[in-house]
């Protein structure tokens, strides 16, 4: 994209490399310069489609003019810094030019490497609609002539604000999918930590920037013990937490008490303090409910997020009981964007159970478990019900001896005494 422009072109050529790699590197083995050899490859590509489609003849010679063929070489791997790339194409896709939607959208797509439909389900929107959004937003790339370069800095600061979602957004993939096999997908997460860490090198007094990273940081360092040894998913209160990566921690709760300490208040921050309140509690009975329901009213004003109002129901439940966060709930029925999903369904379900509702929380963690997108989520949710499920046969024969045990002794009392009337008559 630096040397050739054409955004959609140079990533159709960037998917035919990869494939021609995963299709050659099995037989011939991975060449010593890895980025180089698909990016030489992909140049290749790209330079043929150019010469051979009759519709971009007209950008081809543009380019021409722009560049001679000779210098048409790929760099060696090492010529440009580590990351100036990455970060150029995050803020190239955060063009002001684009809604921030779409902007969001488009870095997802394109530096996030997810698909339309993770993307349409991280945004809450049908999938066609996502597709119409990226479609777009590469028309405007290529019809506008944006450089291919870092913003300078009070530009940079405009397109902070959607960066840092769209770092969000593909570190929550990678830490949790939403859809196929796997419970999350590391090289999604990592990437999306080694970005955040390149962008707080960059603006290291940006508050947010800090807060993020520190999220990510917080939330990676539990993955080790979020799972069982089949994959199975594991609730944070029944994590062993010996699992988890202190180092991380404290470098997550470093970062995000540095920012709080001198940079105005902003979501991230609040979401890593959460996490921070989490990660430093050595037993899940030693966590500070009542400190984290009022970071998650805050950030409920904040932000007006579905999602965090879901998260903020839980708290509630832990310091005010199962009730409080029900209560919470039931003005999210009415959003569709929560509707669509297995997520509210889940949370009430979790609650229901709480509340001594078996029942309800049958009906709920069902419902979830259909709606579910992600299998290990699937799994997990249609494990719950199918232990509700046992549970409550087991109480209804429980109920059903008992009741046997009490009329056959009432009988036998009737029969010793004939004026005797059973209590169970006038029932």
């Amino acid at each position: 994209m630096r040397r050739y422009g054409h955004f959609d072109v140079a990533e159709d050529a960037v998917q035919e490399a990869l494939l021609a790699a995963a299709l050659r590197w099995p037989a011939e083995g991975v060449p010593e310069q890895p980025p180089s050899w698909l990016i030489r490859v992909a140049s290749r590509r790209m330079i043929d489609q150019l010469r051979g489609d009759q519709a971009r003849r007209a950008r081809e010679a543009q380019a021409a003019g722009r560049t001679p063929v000779d210098q048409f070489v790929t760099p060696a791997a090492d010529a440009r810094p580590a990351g100036d790339d990455s970060l150029t194409l995050l803020f190239l896709c955060c063009h002001p030019a684009l809604r921030p939607p779409v902007q969001a959208a488009l870095t997802l797509r394109a530096v996030g490497g997810l698909s339309t439909a993770e993307i349409a389900r991280a945004f809450l929107v049908p999938e066609p609609t996502m597709a119409q959004r990226i479609a777009r937003a590469k028309q405007q790339i290529r019809a506008s002539g944006m450089p291919f370069q870092l913003p300078p800095a009070p530009d940079r600061a405009g397109r902070l604000d959607v960066v840092l979602q769209v770092l969000y957004l593909v570190f929550n993939e990678g830490y949790l999918s939403t859809s196929g096999s796997r419970p999350d997908r590391v090289e999604l997460s990592t990437e999306a930590i080694r970005l955040a860490r390149l962008l707080h090198r960059l603006v290291p007094t940006a508050g947010e920037v800090a807060g993020l990273l520190a999220l990510m940081l917080l939330t990676d360092a539990r993955r080790p013990a979020r799972t069982g040894p089949d994959g199975a998913m594991i609730p944070m209160a029944e994590q062993d937490r010996r699992r988890w990566d202190r180092a991380a921690i404290a470098e997550g709760v470093a970062l995000v008490t540095e920012a709080m300490s001198h940079a105005p208040l902003g979501p991230y921050q609040l979401q890593a303090a959460i996490a921070a309140l989490h990660g430093e509690a050595e037993r899940a009975e030693d966590t500070d409910w009542p400190q984290i329901l009022a970071l998650y009213g805050m950030l409920d004003r904040m932000t007006g997020n579905p999602v965090v109002t879901l998260n903020r129901a839980v708290a509630a439940a832990m310091v005010h009981g199962p009730r409080a966060g029900l209560a919470l709930l039931e003005p999210l029925d009415a959003d569709q964007r929560l509707t669509r999903g297995h997520r509210l369904d889940a949370v009430r379900a979790h609650l229901l159970e709480r509340s001594g509702d078996h029942e309800g929380a049958l009906a709920h963690y069902r419902a979830a478990a259909r709606r579910a997108t992600s299998v290990a989520e699937r799994r997990y949710l249609a494990t719950q019900a199918a232990r509700l499920a046992a549970d409550n046969a087991a109480n209804e024969t429980a109920s059903t001896e008992t009741a046997a045990t009490e009329t056959a002794s009432t009988e036998n009392s009737a029969a010793e005494n004939p004026d005797a009337r059973p209590a169970s008559a006038e029932a």
